[in-house]
């Protein structure tokens, strides 16, 4: 597929996107504005004023503040999709861009601010998921060797670590706070699940075992709660995360034990691919959407 038929397709989903924010214990959500275009996966960032997010490849930031919407320069990187992560300074954005020449998405780092992007990963696909609290390594699920696996890499790019080798789908690592662990989601067990490993890869642990497919775990600032998207088993395979789609989201505490439904809404897809937790580590932001001929 060339980089134009990928625009294409892209192009093709045509939605309302309400942007929203959610007290993951009282359930109150709030409407912070509504989009008549797609946009999806907000970041917040560490000082709490903005939430950056992705629209038709392009990277934005919206001021809570104000409502300010202002785009980020990411110079030739135009092709942005929905796996993007914040640096833990606060200062340059980690973003998963569709290279021009073969339409693979590679990860580049780009100041916050704007700049110029540089080149992380070489190979291609490479979807960005996260980054380690000391700054130095970016963890992301490729597929090499006909299977999608989580691997690590320096900030600086260099060989790539693989993590996990085994048939399936590992899709969605984030760091813990502490450093200690890595949060993922597996085909392993036959639906997608929620696993946690260490950061080298030892150990994994089946962390949510539901009677559905649950994707990116994403953990609170504090290391106390994680928050994900459930799937109906019935609505969509295990390997799939589509957008349009009735689905939760859904909290656990870190430490493991029931999970507690905290939202029901129309999305997927776009919804909390990223880490979307508030500083205050209590609030998450989201993205649900409303079809245009609904």
């Amino acid at each position: 597929m060339d980089i134009h038929t990928l625009r294409q397709l892209i192009a093709q989903r045509d939605s309302f996107s309400i942007l929203e924010t959610l007290d993951v214990h009282t359930g109150v959500r709030t409407v912070l504005h509504e989009f008549d275009y797609v946009i999806e996966a907000p970041n917040w960032t560490r000082d709490g004023r903005f939430l950056v997010y992705n629209s038709r490849g392009r990277m934005f930031t919206y001021e809570l503040a104000t409502g300010d919407i202002r785009a980020i320069d990411t110079g030739f990187a135009i092709d942005c999709n929905n796996d993007h992560v914040l640096s833990p300074d606060n200062t340059h954005l980690a973003i998963s861009h569709f290279t021009y020449a073969d339409a693979l998405s590679r990860i580049y780092i780009v100041p916050l601010s704007g700049g110029v992007p540089v080149l992380v990963t070489e190979n291609g696909h490479s979807f960005l998921h996260g980054w380690s609290p000391d700054g130095k390594r970016l963890a992301y699920c490729a597929p090499r060797n006909g299977q999608y696996d989580i691997y690590t890499i320096a900030v600086e790019g260099g060989l790539e670590t693989q993590l996990t080798n085994l048939p399936g789908l590992d899709d969605g690592p984030e760091y813990a706070p502490d450093g200690k662990h890595i949060w993922f989601n597996s085909t392993r067990s036959g639906l997608m699940q929620i696993w946690r490993m260490e950061v080298d890869g030892a150990n994994p642990t089946h962390m949510v075992k539901e009677d559905a497919n649950c994707w990116f775990p994403h953990v609170s600032p504090a290391g106390d709660w994680v928050v994900y998207i459930a799937y109906s088993k019935d609505d969509v395979a295990p390997g799939d995360h589509p957008a349009n789609k009735h689905v939760e989201l859904r909290l656990i505490p870190a430490s493991g034990g029931e999970s507690k439904l905290i939202a029901r809404l129309f999305g997927g897809q776009g919804t909390i691919n990223v880490n979307s937790w508030a500083p205050d580590n209590r609030t998450i932001a989201f993205v649900s959407y409303r079809l245009k001929d609904a």
